[in-house]
């Protein structure tokens, strides 16, 4: 006998700097949770778990993307108060979010990367040995941040040199800038879902061109060879069972002009506005983001059901 929830809780907004992004998202989630289920959102402004939850009642729904959503502390701090909640666990966000760890974890399964170094702010660095070793043509970015936050594109040793005496606190990838355009692919319990293809104007895909109406293109399904498509979903379903992912994620992919694809990262907790990107890459499969929804909490009702009954049968 299944044991279901008193309701859901989905939790938006937080400290880091998404927290724009994660309202979005958290507010689309619920509406859509609310044509099915008993549906609460809550907004946290601090990096701390509300008290008004109940792990006897609540599923736990997070929507913050970044800082304390996706880097494993608040998945450690529900664990540790007993709730089901959904996607990623706290090992595997932790993992995830970190860029170079993440990279780790797609060599060892046989995906393509760009080759990397990581540098720390403040730090003397040599820009001229990482053009040397990674070339002209680089991407600079945080290793822990999300939605190209803090994202950079320089060419050659001085403009590389000019980002690094700028960089923010933490630590920073550099790495070698792949030709090619931005693909995607959503998992959704283990299954890859469709391949969707991301042309910015201007061809960089930052936060501006994420977040502003009108000034990306995107195509879903991909326009891209069957051959092609299924490779990549491949990868991206081979990377989420790498990465010890559960429920859901989102994995991004450079495509290359020969058709070949390199991992770029992959997101625990992506964007979910009905017109963010793994919702688009439920609907090449004809999954509506009222279905997504409630399929993305699949996971969270069986471990709430299940520590629900181990619970009624302690002495």
């Amino acid at each position: 006998m299944t044991t279901e929830p008193k309701r859901i809780v989905v939790l938006g907004g937080g400290p880091g700097t998404e927290r724009e992004v994660s309202l979005a998202s958290a507010q689309a989630v619920a509406a859509a949770l609310r044509a099915r289920h008993t549906a609460d959102l809550v907004i946290l402004d601090e990096a701390r778990l509300p008290g008004s939850l109940d792990p006897r009642g609540d599923v736990v729904f997070p929507v913050i993307h970044g800082t304390y959503g996706e880097d494993g502390v608040l998945q450690t701090e529900l664990e540790a108060a007993g709730f089901a909640y959904a996607g990623c666990d706290a090992a595997c966000s932790r993992l995830c979010i970190d860029k170079r760890a993440a990279k780790e974890a797609a060599r060892g399964a046989g995906l393509r990367v760009a080759p990397e170094t990581v540098v720390a702010a403040g730090d003397a660095t040599d820009a001229a040995a990482i053009v040397e070793r990674l070339g002209g043509n680089l991407v600079v970015k945080p290793v822990a941040e999300g939605s190209s936050v803090g994202l950079h594109l320089v060419t050659g040793g001085d403009e590389l040199a000019a980002v690094l005496r700028a960089l923010g606190p933490g630590e920073w990838m550099v790495e070698t800038r792949v030709p090619g355009h931005d693909i995607t692919v959503g998992v959704l319990d283990g299954e890859a879902l469709g391949v969707v293809e991301i042309l910015p104007s201007g061809g960089v895909y930052d936060y501006t061109r994420k977040y502003t109406p009108g000034s990306t293109e995107y195509r879903f399904p991909a326009e891209i060879p069957a051959p092609v498509a299924a490779a990549v979903r491949a990868d991206a379903a081979k990377l989420f069972a790498a990465c010890g992912c559960r429920d859901f994620a989102r994995i991004d992919f450079i495509l290359q002009p020969d058709g070949s694809h390199v991992f770029l990262e992959i997101n625990t907790i992506p964007g979910m506005t009905a017109t963010s990107l793994l919702p688009k890459s439920a609907s090449c499969l004809g999954i509506g983001f009222e279905e997504l929804a409630a399929r993305m909490c699949v996971g969270a009702f069986a471990r709430f059901s299940s520590s629900r009954t181990l619970h009624s049968v302690q002495p």
